[in-house]
């Protein structure tokens, strides 16, 4: 498409170290940590800090966190990380992973310590505040697997020939008796690709909803459309979220995709009309 061809070549992506050969630093380096302006994305999507249409957050999990305590002995752990949908910036994933790796053979005093520095700079790259929790790696909740009750889409028997973003698999999408529900769906065929790399990004997209019935089978289509696509996660799941508010009746929407892990990060977007916070909600893949 030809908006996504005018953001990848934009001089903000034109600077980020992903998709080039790169040293690794084992010394603490906050310097290594790059910004991608959600403006890339957003603009051809006709919204705005001031009109954003959702509200939410990006929830990351690191899982190859590792530091130095006071005595040089090595300390592990998992790291949660919550982005303000409405911060001016992602922070890019390959320059987070460099930045993480870069605490594996600098000394801190405590737990507190390396959470004040992740908070600090993950702050400054993103443009507002970040939360960040560690926990010990065989006493963290948010590594609970979820056992979500919504409905799963695919095991739909039908026939898919596009494997290219459309969105006008949504037109006409709502059941003929134009019945009003409440209900989440997810499937777990979502694939999309890095905008800068193309490797594939694999994940479960959770979609809860209120409005006129949406037709099962053009939802799994348009999902599946984002095969061939390439956009990074959080530009994905905002699409998606837009594409369903401007296609389909409905009054309130949740989108929640939970990606699969790269290089110890998994990216969890999360855009709703109603619920600001994401909920606990790790799958098997992850």
């Amino acid at each position: 498409m030809t908006l996504m061809t005018t953001y990848k070549k934009s001089s903000e992506l034109s600077k980020l170290t992903l998709g080039k050969p790169t040293n690794y630093s084992s010394e603490y380096n906050p310097e290594l940590l790059q910004a991608v302006p959600r403006t890339l994305n957003r603009d051809a999507l006709n919204i705005t800090d001031k009109n954003l249409p959702f509200i939410g957050e990006d929830v990351w999990y690191g899982y190859e966190l590792s530091w130095l305590n006071a005595k040089g002995k090595p300390v592990v752990a998992v790291a949660e990380f919550r982005f303000p949908c409405q911060s001016p910036a992602i922070v890019e994933s390959k320059s987070f992973k460099l930045y993480l790796n870069s605490f594996n053979q600098s000394k801190f005093s405590s737990w507190q310590q390396v959470e004040e520095h992740l908070i600090k700079d993950l702050s400054r790259t993103s443009g507002m505040i970040t939360q960040v929790t560690l926990f010990p790696v065989d006493l963290c909740p948010a590594l609970t697997i979820n056992n979500s009750p919504a409905t799963c889409l695919d095991e739909l028997d039908i026939d898919i020939d596009n494997y290219k973003l459309n969105s006008d698999l949504l037109k006409n999408c709502h059941l003929a008796d134009e019945k009003k529900v409440t209900e989440s769906l997810v499937s777990h065929l979502l694939k999309s690709n890095c905008l800068i790399t193309n490797q594939p990004d694999w994940a479960s997209i959770y979609i809860s909803y209120t409005g006129r019935a949406i037709n099962h089978s053009s939802l799994l289509k348009y999902l599946v459309s984002f095969r061939q696509h390439n956009e990074f996660h959080e530009q994905c799941v905002e699409r998606i979220f837009c594409d369903l508010k401007k296609h389909c009746d409905i009054s309130e929407l949740t989108v929640y995709a939970r990606y699969t892990r790269r290089g110890g990060l998994d990216i969890n977007p999360f855009r709703s009309t109603l619920i600001k916070q994401a909920p606990l909600a790790r799958t098997l893949r992850q």
